[in-house]
């Protein structure tokens, strides 16, 4: 997993697994937000394998599943989970960059 820090509140990554849990834990995440739809790609873990286990540590997760460009939609849902979640909070997607454009929006 390569993280890649954007400020002292959001970081983002690709693809996580459930296993992975425990060491974004560690890390000092509070919280996540995925921002790839299921089933993009075969073998994919599924968002609620990935939420059951964030949960099982005490991590805040919320779906904003991204297929092209943000929407209106996706963006206020962010914004709302930002204002609410603890943080520092790991965003992911299949490469990262979904789930930072997502920050980005913040910004505006």
């Amino acid at each position: 997993m390569r993280v890649s820090k954007i400020d002292d509140q959001f970081s983002v990554t690709g693809q996580i697994t459930p296993e992975q849990i425990p060491e974004i834990s560690a890390a000092g995440f509070r919280a996540i937000v995925c921002a790839r739809p299921d089933n993009e790609e075969g073998g994919q873990p599924s968002f609620d394998a990935v939420a059951r286990e964030a949960e099982r540590h005490g991590l805040q997760i919320i779906h904003i599943p991204v297929s092209g460009m943000v929407g209106e939609e996706q963006i206020l849902r962010f914004r709302q989970a930002m204002e609410q979640m603890p943080r520092p909070v790991l965003g992911y997607c299949r490469s990262g960059a979904r789930a930072g454009n997502l920050y980005a929006t913040l910004r505006n």
